[in-house]
């Protein structure tokens, strides 16, 4: 379906990672790798892991707030909070009443949205309908996770993951600026490529479960990869078509973080410069939902963003789900 947006922009954007760190140095004295293949092959140097007492509300209420603040918002004028997340706190409530509560942002509706690395992509899309159709003003989107909640320490891809949280306040636009085009897709095939087996209602907590350690993720990591170069372009080259643009027409790729090579070989396939491709992976890791939101951040108060940037968001994660969208900076 063809969902071209021309009345949302992003107004502010806030990030936090927790302070502590894990060095693939560290991870190659227990795993059975090394911190050169680690880096060669996904770009990770470091990832950041939460403290024992932190949750995702914790990161997600950091983000939020400096996101709100960014915006030259008070927490009063948010009217929406939509959390994308695999890691939450509980199964209920919801992380998003959670950080509401946190944020003590009381006039906002909340809830969350699974899509695993998608998330956020797909949070941003829902959040631009409710704005698009004057449902809601001003929209907090908070992409977060703590993923090394549910790493098991002892396998080979705990390598792949880090902790953190990132947000955007989106609100509507004027002119010829905002969001140009979405395209979001599900492909239900691939349900177990990238799963956590136990803790919902097919497999209930229970000593086998714990013992049998299905409460870690477990990944396909080749079908990651095989999947990853297949569907990113398809997304990308349909997401240019909706907006009538080219490859060209691209200041800057901001996608999720899953490994360098899946990212370089993308851009190889659009023919994409990959120095417009923004990654931060060599120091957080793939924080899953908070990959695409605490790059653009980033990628923003470094000064690479300008006014009327033509922005690339692109993203596949566990489902499948995979999308892209594209953003005149206003």
């Amino acid at each position: 379906m063809k969902q071209l947006v021309r009345t949302v922009k992003i107004i502010g954007t806030g990030a936090y990672v927790p302070e502590n760190k894990i060095t693939n140095a560290e991870l190659e004295k227990t795993l059975d790798t090394n911190s050169e293949w680690i880096f060669k092959h996904l770009g990770i140097h470091e990832r950041r892991v939460a403290d024992k007492n932190q949750c995702t509300s914790d990161l997600a209420s950091l983000a939020g707030s400096m996101a709100i603040k960014n915006a030259g918002l008070t927490n009063d004028d948010i009217d929406l909070i939509i959390v994308a997340t695999a890691t939450p706190d509980r199964l209920a409530p919801s992380t998003a009443s959670i950080v509401q509560d946190k944020l003590q942002a009381y006039n906002s509706v909340a809830f969350d949205i699974s899509a695993v690395c998608s998330g956020f992509l797909f949070a941003m899309s829902v959040a631009t309908q409710f704005i698009a159709s004057g449902v809601y003003n001003n929209v907090l989107v908070v992409g977060a996770d703590t993923f090394s909640k549910i790493i098991d320490w002892e396998r080979r891809d705990a390598v792949f993951f880090g902790d953190g949280a990132g947000a955007a306040v989106l609100t509507s636009a004027f002119g010829n600026e905002g969001f140009l085009a979405y395209r979001l897709y599900t492909d239900g095939r691939g349900k177990y490529e990238f799963t956590i087996p136990a803790g919902g209602s097919e497999f209930p907590a229970n000593q086998r479960t714990i013992d049998d350690k299905q409460h870690y993720f477990q990944m396909n990591g080749k079908a990651v990869y095989d999947t990853a170069i297949q569907v990113l372009p398809i997304a990308i080259n349909q997401v240019l078509d909706d907006a009538n643009m080219t490859i060209e027409d691209i200041d800057l790729m901001i996608p999720h973080q899953p490994s360098i090579k899946i990212l370089q070989k993308t851009a190889e396939i659009l023919g994409l410069p990959f120095e417009k491709v923004m990654t931060n992976m060599d120091k957080y890791a793939n924080t899953s939902g908070g990959t695409i939101p605490i790059l653009l951040h980033e990628t923003f108060q470094s000064g690479k963003i300008k006014k009327g940037s033509n922005i690339l968001f692109a993203a596949v994660g566990s489902g499948w789900t995979y999308g892209a969208a594209i953003i005149k900076w206003g």
